[in-house]
């Protein structure tokens, strides 16, 4: 059940970060979704938006702290970790 709730909080994770890159590119960008990840690419800010998509996992965290999920809870700093790596390769 361990590494269920770890992969479970790995994967909320990244969907939570790709939620708030979708939120970002929606909201403060005239563009649509494929249109904006293409121009921030081009723009080399795309490690940029991938952090700021991060941000939406703080809340997550804290969220499933609250609800005594800590192994998901390190599933999901596990995520924003690979992620900053991630970020320094693009």
């Amino acid at each position: 059940m361990q590494k269920t709730d770890l992969l479970i909080g790995f994967i909320i994770g990244i969907i939570g970060a790709f939620i708030g890159v979708f939120l970002f590119i929606t909201l403060f960008t005239n563009f649509e979704f494929a249109d904006g990840v293409i121009a921030l690419k081009s723009q080399n800010s795309l490690g940029k938006l991938i952090a700021l998509g991060a941000v939406i996992n703080v809340i997550v965290f804290f969220a499933l702290l609250k609800f005594n999920k800590e192994l998901m809870a390190r599933g999901v700093v596990f995520a924003t970790i690979i992620l900053t790596i991630v970020t320094l390769f693009v």
